[in-house]
């Protein structure tokens, strides 16, 4: 199904702010370094839905998804 099929999660660590929106909505996809900047830990997720949320709800613009 489309949508369903996610090529990659990208994140840009120079826009990053830090606000950790990402962590909240997909644990398991993103976390924060020590200084509380986006890092990817699975660029393939099953939960494609959740990345997605977090994707939107990024208040830097610093994610992306790129579909199949």
């Amino acid at each position: 199904m489309k949508g369903d099929l996610v090529a990659g999660v990208h994140a840009d660590r120079d826009v990053c702010i830090g606000a950790g929106m990402c962590v909240l909505t997909a644990g398991a996809v993103f976390d924060q370094d020590d200084d509380g900047i986006v890092v990817v830990l699975d660029e393939h997720p099953a939960d494609v839905a959740a990345a997605r949320e977090a994707v939107a709800n990024c208040p830097s613009g610093a994610l992306s998804l790129t579909e199949e």
